[in-house]
């Protein structure tokens, strides 16, 4: 179980490991806080998101572009890693993710109206302003993130407990007085200097905070996309357990977003990734491994992500993430393909039958359209049997780069068997209902059974004294 609390930061070894550079100045100070390990750089032709000054594939890593804001009276600090006009993504060089512009519909909650308390300005004029953008509301980043792995199964985990809430109005994704949406998740809270070892002011997957040179490192993930290895970031979920195994913000309202199984309509703001309940793991490459399972079952999850103990960095670079599968990226070579891609992610969770996973079939799945296939096949289902489809619960997790050649797509056709779309108002209830329920995935750890432990209902803070 992991305990963090500000006393526990500890100095940076001095040490380079291999042909790795150390750079930065020892110790902690209000303009960069944490050293930074530099390896392999990926080319920038391969990165997605033009903003990323740089992707370090070594330590998993990529350095954004970091922007002021206050919320509640605080500073706070941002990324911006998407928006819903093409001009303005290419401007600024982010995603272009048209159908976030949907993300209101029946759910003014799930974009923050940066309009109230910051003018007619849109939101490139804000950031290159003197004064801070002004945010609703802020992510807590104080709860104390724990994720332990079950017996004899990984997957579920014995305990859980999310390492940041969102603040009742906080939303990753903001609209500015020009109707234009932008996925702007807050990154880290308050003036500096940061914790970026036990993350008690900060993202539990920032890696450092420099506010001199305006740029943040984050951990991203390793995932697949219509057959390709790709990387991704990944900063909010709707589900405390889905936003526990994924070092990200659980944000509740998002579950209200447009739409259930919504990946393929226009008028949704998601799209679909995959995820393997039950996929092979005990090895950490990827393929065979994949899944939840395989995400917990070598104890990294348990640990902080940090660039103190680069274990569990190098273990993520190694094969030790979930590798889910997107079923959309913004380099497919058809325009209507591209313009499904939306940071905002519905989530499916797959399961191999028993006789596939007895046959040794739950290997790692590398393409939606192969996942689609199993599921009309049988091959897998939802938890519980049921047909494949949205899990209810959402995950922001923007595009960030491909590590070979680009993902190309197309989509094929969908079964009949395959839900196409639900209503447009979301699949998870009122948001009150996403608060009290852990969605599908809470659902199968807590009927794992009485091993579980209740993390999740229990108040778990951090010691805020800082020494």
């Amino acid at each position: 179980m992991v305990i963090r609390s500000s006393w526990m930061r500890k100095s940076f070894a001095t040490a380079v490991i291999g042909a790795v550079s150390l750079i930065g100045s020892p110790g902690l100070s209000q303009a960069a806080t944490s050293q930074q390990l530099q390896g392999q750089s990926l080319p920038a032709s391969k990165v997605t998101l033009a903003s990323a000054k740089r992707v370090d594939l070594t330590f998993n890593y990529a350095t954004l572009p970091l922007h002021r804001g206050v919320a509640n009276g605080k500073t706070v600090w941002f990324v911006v890693t998407d928006a819903s006009d093409a001009g303005i993504a290419r401007q600024l060089g982010l995603n272009f993710a048209p159908r976030l512009a949907n993300i209101t519909v029946g759910c003014p909650g799930c974009a923050q109206n940066l309009a109230t308390d910051n003018g007619p300005a849109g939101l490139p004029q804000l950031m290159n302003g003197n004064t801070a953008v002004k945010f609703l509301d802020a992510p807590d980043f104080s709860p104390n993130r724990v994720d332990v792995a079950g017996s004899p199964m990984p997957f579920p985990p014995s305990a859980f407990h999310e390492g940041a809430r969102a603040g009742a109005k906080y939303s990753p994704f903001v609209m500015d007085a020009n109707k234009v949406v932008y996925d702007a998740p807050i990154v880290a809270v308050g003036d500096g200097p940061f914790d970026v070892t036990t993350h008690t002011d900060t993202a539990d997957r920032v890696l450092r905070v420099d506010t001199t040179k305006m740029e943040v490192d984050l951990l991203f993930v390793r995932g697949f996309a219509n057959g390709k290895p790709i990387l991704y970031l990944s900063f909010d979920s709707s589900d405390p357990l889905v936003a526990t195994q994924e070092r990200a913000t659980f944000t509740p309202v998002l579950n209200l977003s447009p739409a259930a199984d919504g990946g393929r309509l226009p008028s949704s703001a998601r799209a679909a990734i995959f995820s393997a309940t039950n996929g092979k793991f005990g090895t950490l490459a990827s393929p065979p491994s994949q899944g939840q399972a395989h995400l917990l079952a070598d104890g990294m999850i348990e640990k902080e992500a940090n660039f103190t103990d680069v274990s569990v960095l190098q273990a993520l670079a190694g094969g030790g993430d979930a590798h889910n599968v997107f079923d959309v990226f913004p380099t497919d070579t058809s325009t209507s393909d591209r313009a499904l891609y939306s940071p905002l992610w519905d989530l499916q969770n797959f399961m191999y039958s028993s006789k596939a996973v007895a046959s040794g079939e739950n290997t790692a799945q590398t393409d939606s359209n192969l996942i689609r296939s199993l599921a009309a096949k049988g091959v897998v289902t939802s938890p519980g049997g049921t047909p494949l489809r949205s899990s209810g619960s959402i995950i922001n997790c923007p595009a960030l780069a491909f590590t070979d050649s680009a993902p190309a797509g197309p989509q094929t056709a969908l079964s009949a068997s395959v839900p196409v779309g639900g209503a447009q108002t979301g699949a998870g209830g009122t948001a009150t209902d996403s608060k009290d329920r852990s969605g599908e995935l809470a659902a199968l750890a807590l009927a794992a059974g009485a091993g579980l432990t209740a993390v999740g209902a229990i108040s778990l803070r951090r010691r805020r004294s800082r020494s």
